[in-house]
């Protein structure tokens, strides 16, 4: 018969293997062959059965296309790949079952050559649409070979197709280059372990991932990601939850590191002696890299809850992901080292506590422009005069090297000693004209630009004196008696920067119960491609559209009114005259499980006791809970709460002195893994903020109390 593949007069005796019945097994055996022209299943030539046979017992994608027409027979792995084209593909002609792809050269034409030639033929890498059997069509990349197929006689009788889909060595391959990219951006070892777990737990479809550094002094820090946590931006925001372990810790992560050698387990219970919950024990497979760099120790570990056999291009793609992580990670350390150092410098030149004044609420925040290895000269004080004001003052020394975190010192100081002799903002002003003129001649330039606005608080007679030299206008926020909000620039004469002949005059306003005045360095309004009246303007919205007065949260409010990233130092200072005076009190928290109950315990008694509403109360004291527990979780030392009660709001601030990194503003979600996480504070407060401090730093947040 024409076309029939290998036909014989008499049929052959059954092939021992016979394929089982069931899969694509069944579907070929029960397959109506003899209505094609290859006729009855138990005519083919024996070579040819059992080339199918074979192929019908492979894991490995495979197909036969038989005949002149190439009509297909294919395996359960073959099946998969052609999605909801099975069972219809079965004995149909090739170029009718992938019309879409047929003529694509490589495809048709190369089964042909095949076919006609005996060559066989090979395709490492090419990309294909893949019909799932959802519906959807994905474009994989397969690695390909056709081989000739002989009957009994040595006839080429079809082509044998073998596909492997590679799409994932691919993108694991083509994420390997995002994952330099991202390693690349980061500055601290806490980015470097959320950049590689993220990718790790991605990229190897793993279960459990896991990531070590040396702790410098003895001992190590490792942090882990499992599959299913609920992770979001509020992970990118926190600073990853490291666990402190000691120098001969015997998990298969820290045995790497500190051998340097692989530690491979393809199936048994790698972290049986050192797990630490049940998703640990679960896992059956694991391989953990050392990290291959100079100076900083430490490994990555992958692992799995099924047995799992690492295959050679994964081996590879660990190691070079695990190089990669050293690198960023020795990056880091030195990038720690140096922006530890420059930012403890900034920050010891600036006062640790600001004054308790009646009636004033006084706070300030200062932030680090985009090179925070570098100590800056942005300052500000506020501190109590002989005759009972207050004293405010917030300057910039140009520069932003140790240098100028020096003379920013030496101003500081200066300013602090004339205005405890003569309060006076002009006379103080003219006084440090003449340091910083000294000071300039005696380093031999006349570079040495300083500007600083200063002034005296008086809240018995509700009056603010200001004198500034060449310093942005301070802004104030007024409320009207129809309750309305305003904001303003003050009137204040810039005049020249000190050290080039200041000087300065005095300008006295209201400052009445209510006001909040602002003061703020130029890193706050200035950006590049941006005209300052911009950033004056888009400032003075966003303080006259806060929520409140309170100076807590109108710092936070001015550091994030402009968009986009600053080269300068960023210093606030806020000073409100509050319409009563407020209640305070405060906690120390050690550094224990039962912490975040004592906590509670004491702010309901506390808040019970102010008779604050229930319903603030309720939300105050779970958002506490929650700040005190990632305090304690991230700093790993003893906090302190303060909660502070007005009219008008209620301020909560937990402080820490251990953590690393800050917490910046973003959407947030609930955290399976760290309780509910900062999205409660997002969703129950009017306003929440951190503020760096020198030892450490201070997250707050605020609920504005209804009128009545």
């Amino acid at each position: 018969m024409p076309g029939t593949v290998g036909r014989v007069p008499t049929p052959p005796a059954p092939v021992s293997g016979a394929p089982a019945a069931s899969g694509a097994a069944a579907a070929v055996l029960g397959h109506d062959w003899a209505g094609t022209p290859l006729g009855p299943w138990r005519s083919w030539d024996p070579a040819v059965r059992a080339a199918a046979e074979l192929i019908l017992a492979s894991p490995v994608p495979m197909a036969l296309a038989l005949g002149e027409g190439f009509l297909l027979l294919y395996n359960d792995g073959y099946a998969e790949l052609l999605g909801d084209k099975h069972p219809e593909a079965l004995g149909r002609p090739a170029a009718e079952v992938f019309p879409e792809i047929w003529r694509t050269p490589g495809v048709g034409d190369a089964i042909a050559h095949t076919y006609r030639s005996g060559e066989p033929f090979l395709e490492k890498e090419s990309t294909f649409p893949l019909h799932r059997r959802s519906g959807a069509v994905e474009h994989a990349v397969f690695t390909r070979g056709y081989s000739p197929v002989r009957d009994g006689a040595g006839r080429t009788v079809g082509v044998l197709a073998v596909a492997a889909e590679t799409s994932q060595v691919t993108q694991q391959l083509q994420s390997l280059g995002d994952f330099a990219a991202a390693l690349a951006g980061t500055l601290t070892l806490d980015d470097v372990a959320r950049v590689a777990l993220r990718y790790a737990i991605t990229s190897f479809d793993a279960d459990r991932v896991a990531f070590a550094v040396d702790e410098g002094g003895g001992g190590w820090r490792t942090v882990r990601r499992v599959r299913g946590e609920l992770t979001d931006e509020a992970d990118e925001r926190l600073p990853p939850l490291w666990r402190r372990t000691p120098p001969d810790w015997a998990d298969p992560l820290v045995v790497a590191a500190r051998s340097g050698l692989p530690h491979v387990t393809d199936d048994g219970q790698p972290l049986r002696e050192t797990a630490v919950d049940r998703h640990d024990q679960k896992i059956r497979a694991l391989t953990a890299v050392p990290l291959r760099a100079a100076v900083v120790r430490g490994a990555l570990a992958v692992g799995y809850q099924i047995p799992h056999a690492w295959s050679a291009a994964e081996r590879a793609l660990l190691a070079a992901s695990a190089e990669l992580i050293g690198q960023a990670a020795e990056r880091a350390r030195r990038f720690e080292t140096q922006h530890g150092t420059a930012q403890l410098l900034q920050r010891s030149m600036l006062p640790e506590h600001l004054p308790d004044v009646p009636r004033l609420r006084i706070a300030a925040r200062y932030d680090p422009g985009v090179d925070g290895n570098a100590a800056g000269g942005d300052f500000y004080d506020a501190f109590l005069l002989p005759d009972g004001g207050l004293g405010v003052v917030l300057g910039d020394v140009a520069g932003h090297d140790v240098q100028a975190a020096a003379r920013m010192g030496q101003v500081r100081a200066a300013l602090r000693a004339l205005a405890l002799s003569d309060p006076g903002p002009d006379t103080v002003l003219a006084g440090l004209d003449r340091l910083v003129t000294s000071l300039g001649a005696e380093a031999g330039t006349h570079e040495l630009f300083v500007t600083v606005v200063f002034g005296v608080i008086d809240a018995d007679r509700h009056r603010l004196t200001l004198a500034s030299a060449g310093h942005p206008a301070p802004l104030i926020r007024r409320g009207t008696p129809e309750g309305r909000v305003l904001a303003e620039y003050l009137d204040v004469p810039g005049g020249a920067p000190l050290g080039l002949g200041c000087r300065p005059t005095t300008t006295s306003v209201r400052f009445d119960p209510g006001d909040t005045l602002l003061l703020f360095s130029d890193g706050v309004v200035e950006r590049r491609q941006q005209g300052l009246a911009a950033g004056l303007e888009t400032l003075l919205d966003a303080v006259a559209g806060a929520g409140s007065g309170d100076p807590r949260a109108l710092c936070s409010v001015a550091t994030a009114a402009v968009g986009g990233a600053t080269e300068d130092d960023v210093a606030v200072l806020a000073v409100e005259h509050a319409l009563r005076p407020s209640r305070s009190a405060s906690m120390e928290v050690p550094a224990e499980p039962t912490a975040p109950s004592r906590v509670r315990r004491w702010m309901t008694g506390q808040l019970t006791q102010w008779r604050v509403p229930e319903s603030i109360m309720g939300a105050a004291v779970l958002c506490t809970s929650e700040l005190t527990t990632n305090a304690l979780l991230h700093a790993g030392t003893a906090a302190r709460v303060e909660i502070d009660l007005s009219p008008e709001r209620l301020l909560v601030s937990v402080a820490d002195s251990g953590t690393r990194g800050t917490v910046t503003r973003a959407q947030t979600d609930t955290l399976s893994s760290r309780g509910r996480g900062l999205g409660l504070i997002e969703e129950l407060t009017d306003a929440w903020g951190t503020d760096p401090t020198v030892r450490g730093s201070t997250v707050w947040f605020e609920i504005l109390i209804p009128p009545g």
